[in-house]
Order: structure tokens, then C-alpha cells, then sequence
């Protein structure tokens, strides 16, 4: 079984615009959907991917309840298990923390440099809070991401700082921090915090992927690929070229997502 932790995908009416802005603001970057949740089920389902959960984003305040709206929405799909999202900066910030949550969704995703906030900014300190006291997951994207340029909002340190007003589980995307393997190796690893392969494939060179697993272990490791930025075969490629046992494996790809979701 394969359960792809971090996805992406939008209402079919802003689908495509949506797809080409973000390739275009990022250098170029190739997809492999069509950016609707029918083209990510299909595609997955092709590659091996029992289920994906979808990492929706608010990139304004006015955009909550429509995102919110939307995950519950693809939520009742099979194979879909939808996060949520709220703006930081957002007046009613933690009521729609309240409303994801009563929505039945199981997370949240936070993208600090669309949204424009360190995650260890004292501001984020309520937002934690409630996080935690409704027992919602955390996603960070973190590290550098393409399409911005420093200095990133959530790096290693950020997030070590960040930790300590969480008690929630917590992931932080791209292995831990994208670009930034040698820190991660250093502060993160060994903490009480997941890591999900993301866009690993093109940016993470082996013998750091391996370094990072023989540290941190593979009970907190989530097997993702940032579709519609990649796909299960790309990732699975790295991966698989590790010193992982056929039970180290099948924790990264399924049986510790099962257990954080509790399916």
C-alpha cells in the first residue's frame, strides 16, 4: 500500500490558470496533472498510490472559507484525505481553525513564504495553540522554495522554535527542509517531528537522503511527492536506491501515515 502524503489540486474551473501561474512563477516547472482532484486520483492510481492527501493552501484572508470549502468537499472522495487552511493574518484565523475542524478534516497545511510569515513569529503563538488543543496535524512547507527568494520562513531554526509552542504532530515538507539537508541532518533529526519526501527525486542528493533516515529513522518519515510537481514513480526512484529494509520501506510509504491519520 502507498499513501502519498503531500499533493496538490484545485477546483476544475481554476485549474488550469492556476497550474500554469504557479510552473511559470517557479522557472518553468513541468506537471504532471492537470491540476484537478479527478487528474491527481487518476495519475496516482496508475503509479501504484492507494490514497493522497491533498495539502490545500490560503494565500489570502479572503480565500479561507472557499479552500476550507473545497477540501471538505473532495474529503468525501475514496481516495482523497483533504487538509485545510487558514491565513495567518486573518482576523477570524481561529475560528477557521474551529470550522476546519468541525469540518472533519484531519490538518492543516501552512506555506510561510505564500503567506508571508516566519513560523516562530510570536504572532503564530494563539494559532499554535488551537492547532494543538483540537489535535490537528501541521504541515509546513519548509526550507527554500523556487519560487521566492531569501530569506525562507521556515528554516531548521525556525522551525526548532516553532516546535516548542506545538503540541500537535508536525511536518515539515520537502525532507525536513528543502535545500537545506546538512541542517536538517544537524537540528532536526532526532526530534519529535515528521518529514515527508516531497520533491525529493530532482533536489536530494542521496547520500544526504541517507544520512538523514540512518539519524532520524523511518517512524517519522512520510513517503510524498508534491504532485502535481512530481509523481509516486519519480519518488519512489530515490528511495529505492537506499540501504532500507522491505519493513523500513513500508513504514516510509503507508504504515506510518496510517497511523497519523488513524485510518
Amino acid at each position: 500500500m502507498t499513501i502519498d502524503f503531500h499533493t496538490h489540486c484545485f477546483p476544475e474551473k481554476i485549474a488550469s490558470r492556476a497550474l500554469d501561474n504557479l510552473s511559470f512563477v517557479s522557472g518553468g516547472l513541468k506537471y504532471y496533472t492537470d491540476g484537478t482532484v479527478d487528474s491527481l486520483i487518476s495519475v496516482s492510481e496508475k503509479q501504484g498510490t492507494d490514497k493522497c492527501v491533498v495539502l490545500n493552501i490560503a494565500t489570502n484572508e479572503k480565500q479561507q472559507k472557499n479552500v476550507n470549502n473545497f477540501a471538505a468537499e473532495i474529503n468525501k472522495r475514496e481516495n482523497i484525505i483533504a487538509f485545510g487552511s487558514i491565513y495567518p493574518k486573518a482576523e477570524n484565523a481561529i475560528y477557521e481553525i474551529e470550522r476546519i475542524k468541525s469540518l472533519g478534516l484531519k490538518g492543516i497545511k501552512l506555506h510561510p513564504e505564500y503567506q508571508n510569515f516566519f513560523v516562530d513569529d510570536e504572532m503564530m503563538k494563539p494559532i499554535y495553540k488551537k492547532i494543538s488543543q483540537l489535535g490537528l496535524i501541521l504541515v509546513f512547507h519548509s526550507g527554500f522554495d523556487c519560487a521566492y527568494q531569501m530569506p525562507f520562513h521556515c528554516m531548521p531554526d525556525n522551525l526548532l522554535n516553532a516546535l516548542k509552542w506545538l503540541d500537535t504532530p508536525v511536518v515539515a515538507a520537502h525532507w525536513g527542509a528543502s535545500g537545506c539537508g546538512e541542517e536538517v541532518i544537524e537540528k532536526l533529526c532526532g526530534k519529535d517531528i515528521y518529514f515527508d519526501t516531497s520533491f525529493g527525486y530532482s533536489h536530494m542528493p542521496k547520500s544526504v537522503a541517507q544520512r538523514i533516515i540512518d539519524k532520524h529513522g523511518t517512524d517519522k518519515i512520510l513517503f510524498g511527492t508534491d504532485a502535481p510537481w512530481s509523481t509516486a514513480n519519480r519518488e519512489r526512484r530515490l528511495l529505492e536506491t537506499l540501504e532500507l529494509s522491505e519493513t523500513e520501506l513500508a513504514n516510509i510509504y503507508s504504515k506510518n501515515a496510517i497511523k497519523l491519520l488513524g485510518l
